[in-house]
């Protein structure tokens, strides 16, 4: 494949890297192996807390990224309920705890049934999301009091199954901009506690799948 005119690559993101991060990481490869400079983006962020499939086009594949962004994508990860963090996600820290003995496995399994189809989301105040120009999370991490408006997302299917006491494995089809962390703290919501999300990696995005990406250390310029 020619990046130079256009491609794209498979990379399963590491936990703490950004996404950008890894587009970095791929134009500087790419450009010190072919000499010059050339267009690389990413087609759908994830977040730094997060692992799995991010696709990077080079080139004129960069004109594909809305396509690639709207491909259907495939989740896998943990829940873990009782506990409320106010950036639904381990980035902040628990700030305020609730009961979970009243959940049932039952409970769970019925839970999911209203997440399913065209849902209304609110995603976190911790997000790249822009509020009056200015990235929402920015003005999360100064403790100022964001108003995220609500937005539609379709959820394809959603399995659930008890790991632990507050632990629960997950598996999530769904459309372009839903954010699983708004999911999870909707989830706990649901159940009358609190859940925020533990871990996530994202599997799938259209018909290309996390086994047939390149790890981190697989990108050098032998390589390509």
């Amino acid at each position: 494949m020619d990046f130079t005119k256009g491609g794209y690559l498979l990379v399963d993101k590491p936990y703490r890297w950004t996404s950008f991060d890894m587009v970095s990481k791929v134009r500087r490869v790419l450009r010190s192996k072919y000499g010059h400079k050339f267009k690389v983006g990413h087609a759908g962020t994830l977040d730094p807390l997060a692992t799995g499939l991010l696709i990077i086009c080079t080139g004129s594949f960069t004109k594909k990224i809305n396509e690639f962004q709207g491909m259907e994508k495939e989740y896998e990860g943990v829940f873990t309920l009782g506990a409320f963090r106010p950036s639904f996600d381990k980035e902040t820290e628990i700030t305020k705890t609730f009961p979970i003995s009243h959940i049932t496995d039952e409970m769970l399994q019925q839970a999911t049934q209203a997440f399913i189809g065209e849902i209304e989301q609110v995603p976190p105040a911790h997000s790249a999301i822009k509020m009056d120009g200015k990235r929402a999370y920015l003005s999360a991490r100064k403790g100022e009091d964001i108003k995220m408006l609500p937005r539609k997302v379709v959820i394809k299917s959603m399995e659930v199954k008890r790991l632990e006491d507050a632990q629960i494995g997950f598996k999530v089809v769904c459309e372009k901009g839903t954010y699983i962390r708004s999911l999870a703290h909707d989830f706990g919501k649901a159940l009358g506690s609190a859940a925020y999300l533990d871990s996530l990696i994202r599997t799938r995005i259209g018909e290309y799948e996390l086994k047939n990406a390149m790890k981190i250390e697989d990108i050098t310029e032998d390589k390509f």
